[in-house]
């Protein structure tokens, strides 16, 4: 009985112990596309090899979700995975793609603090647009690109809703718009007076004050670093990352 039960295991152990086909790794394969897929499609983020890329498109959702039809970035995918891509040890770099129209203002400074606070190294590129408060985070990587096409336009604080009509919310306008000056200002080449001269800028925009910036413009006026496109962006962060005091 006891002999019996021993060969049935050396059967089993040889069973498990089968060579992995080549059918089985297509499949494993196909399965990891499939998940890169949902996941591009859910969030708008991949990761290739040892980079991360996050896109931030369309409007930047603020605390009230915006309508089924829009398409959004939403902060709350954003901030969490940022945090994981600062405590892996697999990703060395991260690569940020914008087509962003703008959004919420708490939320993008917040998505552009967290950036500009990653130890590894990250490059933005700008493709269709990167406008309003698109401008920080396109601003907040270690070097910045924007195609010959993109744009990005400067304008000063909106606000939606009700607006009380007292001194107390002006400020508050400007404190907002300081903030986000500042910030600005502080990862590009701009001058702040610079700054507020475009955004307080008339006869350019038909229905509102604000400059557009076209492809080289921005480089020129010194909020992105150099006119290019993907095969830049990649480029540079490679080279960030083989200089990146984390991997020496």
């Amino acid at each position: 009985m006891s002999k019996n039960s021993g060969k049935n295991h050396k059967n089993i152990k040889k069973t498990d112990n089968h060579p992995v086909s080549k059918a089985d790794n297509q499949e494993e394969k196909r399965e990891q596309e499939a998940h890169q897929d949902e996941r591009i499609e859910k969030t708008g983020q991949t990761t290739m090899g040892n980079i991360h890329l996050i896109t931030i498109i369309g409007e930047v959702e603020g605390h009230d979700n915006l309508g089924s039809n829009a398409k959004t970035t939403k902060y709350e995918h954003v901030l969490p995975q940022l945090a994981a891509i600062e405590d892996s040890s697999e990703i060395q770099g991260l690569l940020v793609l914008l087509n962003t129209m703008g959004g919420d203002v708490e939320a993008g400074l917040a998505i552009a603090e967290m950036i500009a606070s990653l130890s590894k190294p990250t490059v933005s590129l700008v493709l269709g647009g990167s406008h309003s408060i698109g401008v920080p985070i396109a601003t907040s990587t270690d070097y910045s690109y924007i195609v010959p096409t993109g744009t990005m336009v400067i304008h000063p604080v909106r606000m939606n809703g009700m607006v009380i009509g007292a001194p107390q919310t002006f400020d508050y306008f400007k404190q907002m718009q300081d903030r986000i000056t500042g910030f600005v200002c502080s990862h590009c080449r701009i001058s702040r007076e610079r700054m507020e001269e475009m955004m307080m800028a008339t006869g350019i925009l038909t229905k509102d004050m604000g400059t557009i910036l076209v492809g080289g413009e921005a480089v020129r006026e010194g909020l992105i670093d150099e006119v290019g496109g993907i095969r830049e962006a990649v480029k540079k962060l490679h080279t960030l990352m083989e200089h990146s005091p984390e991997k020496q």
